[in-house]
Protein backbone atom coordinates (compact mmCIF):
# COMPACT_ATOMS: atom_id res chain seq x y z
CA UNK A 1 0.00 0.00 0.00
CA UNK A 2 1.56 3.04 -0.48
CA UNK A 3 2.17 5.98 1.14
CA UNK A 4 0.26 9.33 -0.13
CA UNK A 5 -0.63 12.81 1.71
CA UNK A 6 -2.93 15.86 1.33
CA UNK A 7 -2.45 19.47 2.66
CA UNK A 8 -4.98 21.77 2.98
CA UNK A 9 -4.82 25.87 4.35
CA UNK A 10 -3.88 29.22 3.64
CA UNK A 11 -0.83 30.83 4.89
CA UNK A 12 -3.14 33.59 7.20
CA UNK A 13 -6.41 31.02 7.12
CA UNK A 14 -7.55 29.44 10.84
CA UNK A 15 -5.28 25.87 10.40
CA UNK A 16 -3.26 23.70 8.58
CA UNK A 17 -4.88 20.36 7.72
CA UNK A 18 -2.66 17.31 7.12
CA UNK A 19 -4.15 13.63 6.01
CA UNK A 20 -1.60 10.91 5.84
CA UNK A 21 -2.68 7.88 4.61
CA UNK A 22 -0.65 4.55 4.35
CA UNK A 23 0.74 4.14 7.77
CA UNK A 24 0.77 0.55 9.47
CA UNK A 25 -1.15 0.03 12.09
CA UNK A 26 1.41 -0.13 15.59
CA UNK A 27 3.70 2.93 14.08
CA UNK A 28 4.55 4.47 17.32
CA UNK A 29 3.47 8.59 16.73
CA UNK A 30 3.65 10.96 19.53
CA UNK A 31 2.93 14.70 18.78
CA UNK A 32 6.13 15.70 20.30
CA UNK A 33 8.53 13.83 18.46
CA UNK A 34 7.12 15.91 15.12
CA UNK A 35 6.84 18.85 17.02
CA UNK A 36 10.68 19.00 17.42
CA UNK A 37 10.97 19.02 13.71
CA UNK A 38 8.10 22.10 13.55
CA UNK A 39 10.32 23.72 15.54
CA UNK A 40 13.53 23.23 13.54
CA UNK A 41 11.79 24.41 10.84
CA UNK A 42 11.12 27.67 12.30
CA UNK A 43 14.46 28.36 13.63
CA UNK A 44 17.83 29.53 11.60
CA UNK A 45 18.97 32.94 11.17
CA UNK A 46 17.70 35.10 8.88
CA UNK A 47 13.77 34.07 9.83
CA UNK A 48 10.99 36.55 10.03
CA UNK A 49 8.48 38.30 12.43
CA UNK A 50 5.85 35.36 11.33
CA UNK A 51 8.30 32.65 13.22
CA UNK A 52 7.94 34.50 16.83
CA UNK A 53 3.90 34.33 16.18
CA UNK A 54 3.87 30.98 15.27
CA UNK A 55 4.17 27.85 17.83
CA UNK A 56 3.94 24.89 15.16
CA UNK A 57 2.10 22.11 17.22
CA UNK A 58 0.35 19.20 16.10
CA UNK A 59 -3.34 17.79 16.73
CA UNK A 60 -4.10 14.71 15.76
CA UNK A 61 -7.93 14.60 14.98
CA UNK A 62 -7.62 10.25 13.67
CA UNK A 63 -5.55 8.13 13.01
CA UNK A 64 -3.60 7.43 16.04
CA UNK A 65 -4.75 6.04 19.72
CA UNK A 66 -3.03 5.63 22.86
CA UNK A 67 0.12 6.73 20.86
CA UNK A 68 0.07 4.52 18.13
CA UNK A 69 -1.50 4.48 14.49
CA UNK A 70 -4.68 2.70 13.52
CA UNK A 71 -3.54 1.61 10.02
CA UNK A 72 -6.33 4.13 8.97
CA UNK A 73 -5.48 7.60 7.49
CA UNK A 74 -3.56 10.00 10.06
CA UNK A 75 -5.49 13.41 10.12
CA UNK A 76 -3.60 16.36 12.02
CA UNK A 77 -4.30 19.97 12.23
CA UNK A 78 -1.85 23.34 13.06
CA UNK A 79 -3.58 26.33 14.51
CA UNK A 80 -2.61 29.74 12.70
CA UNK A 81 -2.04 31.65 15.88
CA UNK A 82 -1.60 34.38 13.35
CA UNK A 83 -5.32 34.37 12.17
CA UNK A 84 -6.59 36.15 14.61
CA UNK A 85 -4.95 39.46 12.95
CA UNK A 86 -6.84 38.27 9.66
CA UNK A 87 -9.97 36.91 10.79
CA UNK A 88 -12.01 39.12 8.28
CA UNK A 89 -9.07 39.48 5.88
CA UNK A 90 -8.82 35.61 5.40
CA UNK A 91 -12.92 34.87 6.40
CA UNK A 92 -14.26 32.01 4.78
CA UNK A 93 -18.29 33.52 4.78
CA UNK A 94 -18.73 36.50 2.49
CA UNK A 95 -18.31 39.85 4.13
CA UNK A 96 -17.89 43.90 3.57
CA UNK A 97 -15.34 44.09 0.72
CA UNK A 98 -14.08 47.34 2.63
CA UNK A 99 -13.07 45.07 5.89
CA UNK A 100 -10.31 43.40 3.33
CA UNK A 101 -9.55 45.94 0.82
CA UNK A 102 -6.36 47.53 2.85
CA UNK A 103 -5.12 43.71 2.30
CA UNK A 104 -6.08 43.79 -1.24
CA UNK A 105 -2.95 42.58 -3.78
CA UNK A 106 -2.85 43.41 -7.27
CA UNK A 107 1.26 44.35 -7.53
CA UNK A 108 2.83 40.91 -8.23
CA UNK A 109 6.22 39.78 -7.42
CA UNK A 110 8.73 38.38 -9.23
CA UNK A 111 10.14 35.28 -8.86
CA UNK A 112 6.34 34.10 -7.04
CA UNK A 113 3.44 32.51 -7.92
CA UNK A 114 1.59 35.74 -8.10
CA UNK A 115 1.35 37.03 -11.53
CA UNK A 116 1.00 33.31 -13.33
CA UNK A 117 -1.43 31.67 -10.77
CA UNK A 118 -3.52 35.20 -11.10
CA UNK A 119 -3.69 34.56 -14.63
CA UNK A 120 -4.22 30.97 -14.40
CA UNK A 121 -7.28 31.07 -11.49
CA UNK A 122 -8.68 34.34 -12.94
CA UNK A 123 -8.23 36.02 -9.51
CA UNK A 124 -7.91 39.81 -9.24
CA UNK A 125 -6.79 39.58 -6.28
CA UNK A 126 -3.11 38.30 -5.90
CA UNK A 127 -3.74 37.41 -2.38
CA UNK A 128 -6.16 34.39 -3.58
CA UNK A 129 -2.45 33.50 -5.04
CA UNK A 130 -0.06 34.16 -2.33
CA UNK A 131 -2.22 32.36 0.65
CA UNK A 132 -1.64 28.91 -0.85
CA UNK A 133 1.20 29.47 -2.67
CA UNK A 134 3.48 30.28 0.36
CA UNK A 135 6.34 28.28 2.13
CA UNK A 136 3.98 28.16 4.90
CA UNK A 137 2.59 25.48 3.19
CA UNK A 138 6.08 23.34 4.08
CA UNK A 139 4.58 23.00 7.54
CA UNK A 140 2.26 20.42 6.68
CA UNK A 141 5.10 18.91 4.20
CA UNK A 142 7.30 18.61 7.85
CA UNK A 143 4.33 16.97 9.58
CA UNK A 144 4.14 14.19 6.90
CA UNK A 145 7.79 13.95 6.75
CA UNK A 146 7.93 13.52 10.52
CA UNK A 147 5.48 10.74 10.39
CA UNK A 148 7.11 9.23 7.47
CA UNK A 149 10.99 9.77 9.70
CA UNK A 150 9.71 7.85 12.31
CA UNK A 151 8.10 5.17 10.00
CA UNK A 152 11.76 4.77 8.43
CA UNK A 153 13.36 4.24 11.80
CA UNK A 154 11.96 1.25 12.05
CA UNK A 155 14.13 0.30 9.65
CA UNK A 156 17.49 1.51 10.59
CA UNK A 157 17.30 4.04 8.35
CA UNK A 158 18.08 8.00 8.89
CA UNK A 159 17.38 11.20 7.16
CA UNK A 160 19.53 14.21 7.44
CA UNK A 161 20.68 17.33 6.33
CA UNK A 162 23.22 20.59 6.95
CA UNK A 163 23.94 23.57 5.23
CA UNK A 164 26.74 23.91 2.58
CA UNK A 165 26.19 27.55 1.48
CA UNK A 166 24.60 30.94 2.14
CA UNK A 167 25.08 33.71 -0.51
CA UNK A 168 28.87 33.50 -1.69
CA UNK A 169 29.58 31.91 1.71
CA UNK A 170 30.23 27.85 2.00
CA UNK A 171 32.41 25.37 3.09
CA UNK A 172 34.77 23.05 0.26
CA UNK A 173 32.23 19.89 -0.24
CA UNK A 174 35.59 18.09 -1.66
CA UNK A 175 37.14 18.44 1.56
CA UNK A 176 33.86 17.23 3.37
CA UNK A 177 33.79 14.50 5.76
CA UNK A 178 31.24 11.37 4.85
CA UNK A 179 31.10 11.55 8.27
CA UNK A 180 27.15 12.17 7.68
CA UNK A 181 25.72 11.97 11.47
CA UNK A 182 28.83 14.00 12.71
CA UNK A 183 27.92 16.54 10.32
CA UNK A 184 24.28 16.54 10.88
CA UNK A 185 25.04 16.73 15.04
CA UNK A 186 27.21 19.70 14.56
CA UNK A 187 24.85 21.37 12.12
CA UNK A 188 21.95 21.33 14.44
CA UNK A 189 24.24 23.33 17.20
CA UNK A 190 24.67 26.24 14.33
CA UNK A 191 22.00 29.15 13.83
CA UNK A 192 22.98 28.52 9.90
CA UNK A 193 22.69 24.71 10.18
CA UNK A 194 26.01 24.52 9.25
CA UNK A 195 28.69 21.90 10.57
CA UNK A 196 31.89 24.54 9.94
CA UNK A 197 31.60 27.05 13.02
CA UNK A 198 33.76 29.57 10.87
CA UNK A 199 31.54 29.32 8.17
CA UNK A 200 28.36 29.62 10.15
CA UNK A 201 29.31 33.04 11.79
CA UNK A 202 30.39 34.19 7.85
CA UNK A 203 27.18 33.14 6.53
CA UNK A 204 25.35 34.95 9.71
CA UNK A 205 27.43 38.19 8.46
CA UNK A 206 25.91 37.29 4.91
CA UNK A 207 22.71 37.32 5.98
CA UNK A 208 22.93 40.35 7.71
CA UNK A 209 24.43 42.06 4.75
CA UNK A 210 21.59 40.96 2.38
CA UNK A 211 19.03 42.90 5.27
CA UNK A 212 21.27 45.86 4.97
CA UNK A 213 20.80 46.03 1.87
CA UNK A 214 17.09 45.07 1.95
CA UNK A 215 17.54 42.29 0.01
CA UNK A 216 17.18 37.92 0.48
CA UNK A 217 20.07 35.35 0.07
CA UNK A 218 19.82 31.38 -1.14
CA UNK A 219 22.05 28.87 -0.32
CA UNK A 220 23.14 25.46 -1.21
CA UNK A 221 22.06 21.99 1.51
CA UNK A 222 22.91 18.54 1.44
CA UNK A 223 20.12 16.16 2.53
CA UNK A 224 21.28 12.31 2.83
CA UNK A 225 20.04 9.43 3.66
CA UNK A 226 21.46 6.86 5.63
CA UNK A 227 20.62 2.90 5.78
CA UNK A 228 18.76 2.18 3.00
CA UNK A 229 19.10 -0.71 1.55
CA UNK A 230 20.29 -2.02 -2.23
CA UNK A 231 17.31 -2.49 -5.02
CA UNK A 232 14.87 0.66 -3.99
CA UNK A 233 13.36 1.96 -7.03
CA UNK A 234 13.87 0.14 -10.36
CA UNK A 235 15.76 0.06 -13.87
CA UNK A 236 12.59 -0.99 -15.29
CA UNK A 237 10.12 2.12 -15.98
CA UNK A 238 11.35 5.66 -16.56
CA UNK A 239 8.71 6.94 -13.79
CA UNK A 240 10.37 4.23 -11.35
CA UNK A 241 14.03 5.25 -11.45
CA UNK A 242 15.01 6.18 -7.74
CA UNK A 243 16.68 9.30 -8.68
CA UNK A 244 13.95 10.88 -10.96
CA UNK A 245 11.41 10.46 -8.15
CA UNK A 246 14.10 12.07 -5.45
CA UNK A 247 14.69 14.84 -7.60
CA UNK A 248 10.74 15.46 -8.51
CA UNK A 249 10.19 15.34 -4.56
CA UNK A 250 12.89 17.89 -3.50
CA UNK A 251 12.47 19.92 -7.04
CA UNK A 252 8.64 20.55 -5.69
CA UNK A 253 10.04 22.27 -2.15
CA UNK A 254 9.12 26.10 -2.57
CA UNK A 255 12.55 28.10 -3.69
CA UNK A 256 14.63 24.98 -4.84
CA UNK A 257 15.86 25.32 -8.56
CA UNK A 258 18.55 22.14 -8.89
CA UNK A 259 18.77 19.33 -7.65
CA UNK A 260 22.58 17.37 -7.59
CA UNK A 261 22.76 13.50 -6.52
CA UNK A 262 26.12 12.44 -5.89
CA UNK A 263 28.66 14.41 -7.42
CA UNK A 264 26.11 16.15 -9.58
CA UNK A 265 27.27 18.48 -12.74
CA UNK A 266 30.78 17.95 -11.69
CA UNK A 267 30.50 14.26 -13.37
CA UNK A 268 30.53 16.86 -16.40
CA UNK A 269 34.52 17.61 -15.98
CA UNK A 270 35.66 14.15 -14.97
CA UNK A 271 36.77 10.87 -16.52
CA UNK A 272 34.74 7.54 -16.57
CA UNK A 273 37.53 6.42 -14.14
CA UNK A 274 37.32 9.27 -11.95
CA UNK A 275 33.33 9.16 -11.82
CA UNK A 276 32.54 5.42 -11.38
CA UNK A 277 32.77 3.75 -7.67
CA UNK A 278 34.67 0.90 -8.38
CA UNK A 279 33.45 -2.41 -6.65
CA UNK A 280 35.48 -4.77 -3.95
CA UNK A 281 34.93 -7.93 -2.01
CA UNK A 282 34.77 -6.70 2.01
CA UNK A 283 37.21 -8.31 3.86
CA UNK A 284 34.77 -7.79 6.72
CA UNK A 285 31.74 -9.21 5.72
CA UNK A 286 29.57 -11.39 7.41
CA UNK A 287 25.94 -12.69 6.76
CA UNK A 288 24.32 -9.34 8.75
CA UNK A 289 25.66 -6.99 5.74
CA UNK A 290 26.18 -6.63 2.22
CA UNK A 291 29.29 -8.87 0.66
CA UNK A 292 30.40 -6.19 -1.86
CA UNK A 293 31.97 -2.87 -0.81
CA UNK A 294 32.72 0.57 -2.13
CA UNK A 295 35.70 3.03 -1.37
CA UNK A 296 33.87 6.17 -3.02
CA UNK A 297 30.30 7.13 -3.60
CA UNK A 298 30.19 9.49 -6.27
CA UNK A 299 26.77 8.09 -7.69
CA UNK A 300 25.05 9.25 -4.17
CA UNK A 301 24.01 6.14 -3.35
CA UNK A 302 21.85 5.35 -6.83
CA UNK A 303 23.20 3.31 -9.57
CA UNK A 304 20.84 2.45 -12.94
CA UNK A 305 17.97 4.15 -10.53
CA UNK A 306 18.01 1.80 -7.46
CA UNK A 307 19.78 2.05 -4.67
CA UNK A 308 23.45 0.63 -4.07
CA UNK A 309 23.29 0.10 -0.28
CA UNK A 310 25.42 3.21 -0.11
CA UNK A 311 24.21 6.89 1.52
CA UNK A 312 21.75 8.83 -0.92
CA UNK A 313 23.60 11.92 -0.93
CA UNK A 314 21.90 14.98 -2.36
CA UNK A 315 22.74 18.50 -2.60
CA UNK A 316 19.92 20.94 -3.20
CA UNK A 317 19.99 24.67 -4.26
CA UNK A 318 17.63 27.07 -2.95
CA UNK A 319 17.19 30.81 -4.76
CA UNK A 320 16.56 33.99 -2.49
CA UNK A 321 13.11 34.37 -1.37
CA UNK A 322 11.01 36.48 -3.84
CA UNK A 323 9.51 38.91 -0.91
CA UNK A 324 12.15 42.04 -0.93
CA UNK A 325 11.83 44.99 1.55
CA UNK A 326 13.35 46.88 -1.53
CA UNK A 327 10.84 45.65 -4.21
CA UNK A 328 11.65 44.64 -7.39
CA UNK A 329 10.44 46.38 -10.70
CA UNK A 330 6.62 44.47 -11.81
CA UNK A 331 3.43 45.39 -12.85
CA UNK A 332 -0.14 46.20 -10.89
CA UNK A 333 -2.67 43.86 -12.46
CA UNK A 334 -5.41 45.82 -11.27
CA UNK A 335 -4.37 49.59 -12.75
CA UNK A 336 -2.36 47.81 -15.73
CA UNK A 337 0.58 49.84 -14.65
CA UNK A 338 4.36 49.40 -13.84
CA UNK A 339 4.84 49.59 -10.03
CA UNK A 340 6.65 47.89 -7.75
CA UNK A 341 6.19 44.51 -6.55
CA UNK A 342 4.19 43.79 -3.13
CA UNK A 343 5.74 43.48 -0.62
CA UNK A 344 4.43 41.99 3.00
CA UNK A 345 6.31 40.77 6.04
CA UNK A 346 8.99 38.18 5.09
CA UNK A 347 12.39 36.28 5.94
CA UNK A 348 15.79 37.18 4.06
CA UNK A 349 16.81 34.13 4.39
CA UNK A 350 15.22 30.61 4.69
CA UNK A 351 18.35 28.09 3.50
CA UNK A 352 18.57 26.52 7.39
CA UNK A 353 15.01 25.79 7.42
CA UNK A 354 14.65 24.31 3.96
CA UNK A 355 16.99 21.56 4.88
CA UNK A 356 14.04 20.57 7.13
CA UNK A 357 11.34 20.56 4.73
CA UNK A 358 13.69 18.75 2.31
CA UNK A 359 14.22 16.41 5.03
CA UNK A 360 10.80 15.46 5.11
CA UNK A 361 10.36 15.44 1.00
CA UNK A 362 13.30 13.05 0.90
CA UNK A 363 11.71 11.00 3.60
CA UNK A 364 8.54 10.77 2.39
CA UNK A 365 9.47 8.94 -1.02
CA UNK A 366 11.53 6.59 0.42
CA UNK A 367 8.84 5.85 2.86
CA UNK A 368 7.12 5.50 -0.16
CA UNK A 369 8.76 3.18 -1.94
CA UNK A 370 9.63 1.15 0.84
CA UNK A 371 6.21 0.40 1.61
CA UNK A 372 5.38 -0.25 -2.30
CA UNK A 373 8.21 -2.68 -1.98
CA UNK A 374 7.56 -4.46 1.24
CA UNK A 375 3.73 -3.80 2.48
CA UNK A 376 2.43 -4.32 5.26
CA UNK A 377 -0.81 -3.71 7.06
CA UNK A 378 1.10 -3.53 10.29
CA UNK A 379 4.45 -2.46 11.35
CA UNK A 380 5.03 -6.03 13.15
CA UNK A 381 4.34 -7.68 9.48
CA UNK A 382 7.15 -4.43 7.38
CA UNK A 383 9.53 -5.54 9.63
CA UNK A 384 9.35 -9.10 9.23
CA UNK A 385 8.89 -8.22 5.30
CA UNK A 386 11.85 -5.85 5.61
CA UNK A 387 14.12 -8.38 7.27
CA UNK A 388 13.71 -11.38 4.91
CA UNK A 389 14.83 -9.03 1.99
CA UNK A 390 18.00 -7.90 3.90
CA UNK A 391 19.06 -11.60 4.51
CA UNK A 392 18.42 -12.57 0.83
CA UNK A 393 20.65 -9.69 -0.01
CA UNK A 394 23.34 -10.09 2.35
CA UNK A 395 23.93 -14.01 0.78
CA UNK A 396 24.05 -12.35 -2.66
Amino acid sequence: MPIRFLTAGESHGPELNIIVDGIPAGLELRAEDINKDLKRRQCGYGRGGRMKIEKDQVIFTGGVRNGKALGGPISVRIINNDYKNWSDVMSPERIDANKYESKFVSKARPGHADLSGAIKYNHEDIRNVLERSSARETTSRVVAGAICKIYLQQLGIEILSYVLRIGKVGIDIEQLSSDYKDLFLKAESSEVRCPDLKASEDMKKAIDEARSRGDTVGGLTQVVALGLPVGIGSYTHWDKRLNGKIAGVLMSVHTVKSVEIGLGKKVSELYGSEVHDQIYIDPKWDSKKLRYMRKTNNAGGIEGGMSNGQPIVCTVATKPIPTLIKPLHSVDIKEKTDTQAHFERSDICVVPAAGVVLEAMLAYVLADLIAEKFGGDSIVELKNNYDNYLELCYQR
